[in-house]
């Protein structure tokens, strides 16, 4: 039988960059008390694309309901492109931009600015996760083999088998849990099985199936998701 074959999106060139584009100023019609997220954190990607998802914030006033014509300005590491960069809040107090990372791999923290009626600055901090070349791999086998147990929520390309498990598998960004893991420990799970560690034999062993080098992309991928990061690796800031 055919080894399954994984297609891995090429990663921007190093010395490649994007450039913001140029916009007009954009000239606030009210002001707001918050701005909060709506949607678009914590999204994963390969480093020098665009996230799967756009990022949407909200600007609310001192009740919490959305303030139409607030304007908010976004902004992040060097290489990080907002397509807008900068707008103002529709009738819903929202504004969209798409986010295109950085080439590098690692944590970008982003920010979303308005401002409130008395000129004060507030920010809103949002994290991405950019992924290397071995991660990106790492996220390709976890769509194919893992997913269907390690995520609950059933998409029309996959159908979760999370809820007939016994014991439920933990999400591959619970780092709550992941972390206090050993590397090895990590590695012997995926290759001989949950029984290698006393755990629900309902996880299978994949030291069949995957390579040693796909179950060190598995690991480096777990480890560049985790959330919280696993103290002392996995938290690499990109550098603005």
């Amino acid at each position: 039988m055919n080894r399954f074959l994984i297609l891995i999106p090429l990663l921007v060139l190093a010395g490649c960059s994007h450039k913001q584009q140029a916009t007009a100023p954009v000239k606030a019609t009210t002001f707001g008390a918050a701005i909060v997220e709506s949607s678009g954190g914590k999204q994963i990607a390969a480093a020098g694309t665009l996230l799967p998802q756009p990022v949407v914030v909200q600007v609310n006033d001192e009740q919490g309901n959305g303030v139409t014509g607030a304007v908010v300005e976004f902004s992040g590491p060097a290489g990080v492109v907002f397509d807008p960069p900068n707008g103002s809040t529709d009738s819903s107090g929202q504004l969209t931009t798409n986010l295109t990372l950085g080439s590098g791999a690692g944590r970008y923290e982003l920010t979303a600015t308005t401002y409130d009626k008395s000129h004060r600055r507030m920010d809103l901090k949002l994290q991405e996760t950019a992924l290397d070349y071995q991660q990106v791999l790492g996220l390709r086998l976890t769509q194919h083999y893992c997913e269907r147990c390690h995520n609950p929520e059933s998409t029309p390309e996959r159908v979760s088998n999370y809820d007939n498990l016994d014991v439920k598998p933990h999400a591959f960004t619970d780092g709550d849990y992941l972390n206090k893991m050993s590397d090895d420990d990590l590695t012997a799970i995926i290759t001989h099985g949950g029984p290698a560690l006393n755990k629900s034999p309902q996880m299978p062993p994949y030291g069949y199936t995957l390579s040693k080098s796909d179950i060190q992309a598995l690991l480096a991928y777990i480890r560049a998701v985790a959330d919280p990061p696993r103290p002392g690796r996995g938290l690499t800031y990109a550098q603005r």
